[in-house]
């Protein structure tokens, strides 16, 4: 049924953000934007690092060829990142039981990010994809050289079946989308991408409490970094409990780093610029098409003027899952619509909320101007999948939540 429009631009307008500041709206991207910046900047003194990323790059089977040059690109590029719950050494008091024993978990595959950069003019769609999503998986390369049969399964399964190149196979075969690049990051590496930056200041709309990761944090702003940062993006019952609440809060996180990165607290300090890229290169690991210096260059020229508005975060649709009331499943119907939006370069307009299951909230939208009782204009009804006539954007079904980098956004905070 039609949807009530609603303005895109609700909030204060920002300035463009800075080139190597864009790709920073993921978890992992910014390590890439770091890449970029030791390369351009600094490689000679890099040397040693830079050999070390390309070593350890993953070969993904059936990759999709890599453009000569992003710049003249027609079709935009995807690129996934992936952000590991890894037991390491220095984590393994935090985790408890799931790392302990024989029987402990590993790497569990928590973050599940698709970003699609698109052709000029440019704008950058982050998709998040539940951790509880479950679908038929594809078969796929293993990372001991073996063969994954593919089935049904859980999203976050995939790594530990066939690492970084098994996830963007599945990915992409539930997408439809070809993946030209892809990296993976554990939740240790973004503390130390974090760290680097000092800290993220990310926002409570009141008090937050999870005995599971912790925290015990009252209202207001707070700048998190080293195990904070942790806490924070794991924590599911601090935001009532849903993984889908989780996936909306670990956003809001994600939009502010930008925010940080853009900064000129980041920017004009060559130290912490240099402090960053060092950490991104030991931190990331790329896909063999990531590892091209030339590469890492063009895909920050071809962000380098997006604004935060073309800049949407959102959250892959889903219904509750036939055959587990407490997983969810793909809702294809509604992610055709922003597949299709992406193919055809329209803007998308989000008209559903900020999130799913109350994670965050808006924080202080810019109040409409008051006006005169008798001169409120109508309201105009928009279908989703249709183009918005004042906008000119695609109105998503309101099953998908999510916002703009232009947003500014708190964390729900239900106390548990």
């Amino acid at each position: 049924m039609p949807r009530r429009r609603r303005p895109v631009a609700q909030h204060a307008r920002l300035r463009s953000p800075h080139p190597l500041g864009q790709l920073a709206t993921l978890l992992a991207v910014a390590a890439v934007v770091a890449v970029v910046s030791v390369i351009g900047v600094v490689s000679y003194t890099a040397y040693d690092l830079t050999a070390e990323f390309v070593d350890e790059a993953v070969v993904v089977e059936n990759q999709p060829p890599v453009p000569p040059d992003l710049g003249q690109l027609e079709g935009g590029v995807n690129m996934m990142v992936v952000g590991i719950d890894a037991c390491e050494e220095n984590l393994i008091a935090l985790f408890g039981e799931r790392c302990e024993g024989p029987d402990s978990e590993g790497r569990l595959n928590d973050v599940n990010i698709l970003v699609h950069i698109s052709d000029a003019p440019r704008k950058v769609t982050v998709v998040s994809f539940p951790r509880d999503l479950v679908f038929e998986a594809p078969a796929c390369d293993t990372s001991d050289g073996g063969r994954f049969d593919g089935g049904y399964l859980q999203i976050n399964e995939l790594y530990t079946y066939g690492g970084l190149s098994c996830v963007i196979t599945a990915i992409s075969d539930m997408s439809g989308q070809q993946i030209q690049f892809g990296a993976m990051v554990t939740f240790g590496g973004v503390i130390e991408i974090t760290n680097a930056i000092g800290g993220v200041e990310i926002c409570l709309a009141s008090a937050m409490r999870d005995e599971n990761t912790g925290i015990d944090w009252e209202a207001g702003p707070r700048t998190i970094q080293g195990v904070e940062a942790l806490q924070f993006l794991r924590t599911r019952y601090g935001v009532g409990g849903s993984d889908l609440a989780r996936v909306s809060n670990q956003q809001q996180y994600m939009s502010r780093l930008a925010r940080k990165l853009v900064s000129e607290e980041v920017l004009s300090n060559p130290a912490t610029l240099f402090r960053l890229a060092s950490t991104g290169l030991r931190n990331v690991t790329p896909t063999q098409s990531l590892t091209n210096p030339l590469t890492l260059v063009q895909v920050a020229q071809a962000v380098k003027d997006v604004p935060f508005e073309d800049i949407v975060f959102v959250q892959y649709p889903t219904v509750t899952a036939s055959s587990d009331a407490n997983r969810v499943a793909p809702n294809w119907e509604a992610a055709q619509v922003l597949w299709d939006a992406l193919a055809a370069n329209q803007a998308i307009e989000v008209t559903g909320d900020v999130a799913v299951n109350g994670g965050t909230v808006v924080a202080d939208p810019t109040p409409a101007p008051e006006e005169s009782p008798g001169e409120t204009p109508p309201v105009e009804e928009v279908e989703p999948g249709t183009v918005d006539p004042t906008t000119g954007a695609v109105a998503l079904p309101p099953s998908i939540s999510g916002s703009s980098a232009a947003q500014q956004t708190c964390s729900a905070g239900v106390v548990n």
